[in-house]
């Protein structure tokens, strides 16, 4: 099957807090939502949500990585894609990262290869055991 993602992908679930906003500024329908990403890349992220976010609606994500630090990103994105995975009580969507600034995705970029690198240093060692 052909992939089209890209950038790598890193399947971890982290936790993220959402802000809706409205052409880069805090609307007055500002709405702040915790859940988690399912998974994430340097261009986007897809997220687990209570919430239904429209498609095109703009997010400010702080998202914690899963690292001895706790490290947060915050990135803006854009909602590309929502469906409901239960009776319209809980959804899935697809960001994309718009206008990230270079050193959140250097960021992003070192995080997710790190923690590829760290799966594949694993599995090797799982096979060999």
């Amino acid at each position: 099957m052909y992939e089209r993602r890209r950038a790598p992908r890193l399947a971890e679930k982290n936790e993220i807090t959402i802000t809706t906003l409205s052409r880069g500024e805090k609307s007055p329908e500002e709405k702040i939502i915790y859940n988690h990403s399912m998974d994430i890349s340097v261009l986007g992220t897809r997220i687990k949500s209570n919430s239904f976010l429209p498609i095109d609606t703009l997010l400010k994500i702080d998202l914690t990585l899963k690292n001895p630090n706790q490290m947060m990103i915050t990135a803006v994105g854009k909602v590309k894609w929502i469906k409901s995975l239960f009776a319209d009580e809980s959804y899935e969507a697809g960001i994309e990262f718009v206008h990230t600034p270079s050193n959140v995705t250097q960021q992003l970029a070192n995080y997710i290869s790190f923690k590829l690198n760290s799966k594949d240093l694993n599995s090797d060692e799982e096979i060999k055991s």
